[in-house]
């Protein structure tokens, strides 16, 4: 494979790898070859190495957690992918899926034979149907040519994957109310402990990662884990993927080295920029879910901590940018109107609590506010509701909420008294 930073083959490669043969032209499964070179400690090892984080939105280190998986339990142990895509702005794995999918599948035989998996699932959002086809197509190639199957791993070592579609719900990209769901009951989050890596799937031990996060692994096994750490920084090494949207000219994804590049350079230099005579208002730059910042932060380095310096997070990379022509009250009521309608309804202070956000935003958007009175009101339910639950949906609900009025606190006093007026399409509005 060429040297270059990409760490997803379809972009060095042409648009789409969705045949085996293409894909092992590319240089496909030439990762596995050299995982199974070594032993399953020093695969781990060398995912520890490579210092990659969890690609879904927590950026734990990969190698970490699947460390935590007990051995000799006398259990099956089980690698779950998590494709349930769900956080609004967030469309990366979606591309990895539908032109790239034997890096995937490569990516949990490498994840299988490090932890001694022999079933791994993928749990795909139910929306993703075509994404869903593409998958049951090419693990069937996969099968036919022996990459999966009874000898898969080696003489004698198994492993198949399986293929299990959801049903839409937002609360799946939990994990452990996936899990939930993959075993066939509701899709709720469990209480923890026990985590996951010790009592997961049926009770048994479970590395669950996202499909960028397992995507990574063949390039890391075949060029080294030395060669993935040496990008970007030590905290924040490797690349990652954002998917930019909103009041840009050039959605998309785009792939970046952590801590090489800013967030003006991701909307301007990749994204397109904005429409003449419009300047960026507010980024919410690791999905719906995540702080808002303003544009006094646009020159902060795509990374971890730099981004936590300024008081938002990394999170899934979904980057949805607001020009000075949206009302952030109607972005954080459109919002909290998607996080009341995905609750699960399980823990009182979300179940309750998303509700009245989403009411409280709503009449001040349609001008039925009361002024002041629904500022403090705001202000009073965001700590009876976040760190409160049994996941972190409520945290998602109330963290653009909160931050929004921070800083923008002055359009949230006028909205309380006179309303929002509706938008205008992006196509159709004005500028300069």
């Amino acid at each position: 494979m060429p040297e270059l930073h990409s760490v997803y083959r379809h972009r060095e490669f042409g648009d789409h790898l969705t045949t085996l043969a293409d894909y092992e032209r590319a240089g496909g499964y030439l990762g596995l070859k050299e995982a199974l070179a070594l032993s399953p400690d020093d695969v781990l090892y060398a995912f520890h190495r490579s210092g990659l984080r969890g690609r879904g939105g927590a950026g734990f280190p990969m190698g970490r957690k699947a460390s935590f998986l007990p051995k000799d339990t006398g259990k099956p142990t089980y690698v779950v992918c998590n494709a349930d895509e769900s956080e609004p702005g967030t469309f990366k794995d979606r591309e990895i899926i539908e032109h790239n999918p034997f890096q995937l599948i490569e990516g949990i035989s490498i994840a299988s034979f490090a932890v001694g998996c022999e079933r791994a699932y993928i749990y795909i959002r139910g929306e993703y149907e075509h994404q869903a086809r593409v998958l049951d197509a090419a693990i069937a190639e996969a099968r036919e040519a022996g990459r999966l199957g009874p000898d898969a791993l080696g003489p004698g070592r198994p492993l198949d994957i399986t293929v299990y579609r959801g049903a839409g719900a937002y609360i799946c990209g939990e994990e452990t109310a996936l899990l939930e769901s993959l075993e066939g009951k509701r899709g709720q989050p469990r209480l923890k402990p026990p985590f996951p890596a010790v009592a997961g799937l049926y009770g048994c031990p479970t590395l669950i990662n996202n499909v960028e996060t397992l995507a990574a692994l063949p390039p890391i096994m075949h060029r080294g884990p030395d060669w993935y750490a040496a990008m970007g920084n030590e905290k924040s090494p490797g690349t990652k993927l954002f998917s930019v949207s909103g009041h840009v000219l050039n959605p998309g994804n785009f792939e970046v080295v952590l801590g090489e590049t800013t967030l003006r350079e991701l909307i301007y230099d990749m994204a397109g920029g904005l429409r003449p005579g419009r300047e960026v208002k507010a980024v919410w730059p690791g999905g719906s879910s995540v702080p808002v910042i303003g544009a006094d932060s646009l020159d902060v380095a795509l990374d971890y901590e730099a981004l936590n310096g300024v008081g938002t997070f990394l999170g899934s990379g979904g980057c949805i940018v607001m020009d000075d022509s949206g009302c952030i009250v109607r972005a954080s009521w459109r919002l909290a109107q998607f996080y009341r309608h995905e609750s699960c309804g399980k823990c009182t202070p979300c179940r309750e609590g998303t509700g009245w956000l989403a009411n409280i935003l709503g009449r001040m958007v349609h001008g039925e506010g009361r002024g002041d009175e629904d500022i403090r009101l705001l202000e009073s339910l965001f700590g009876r509701i976040s760190g409160r639950t049994l996941c972190p949906l409520a945290d998602g609900a109330v963290m653009p909420v909160q931050s929004a009025l921070e800083l923008f606190r002055d359009e949230f006093v006028r909205v309380a008294h006179e309303g929002s007026p509706r938008p205008v399409p992006m196509t159709e509005a004005p500028v300069g």
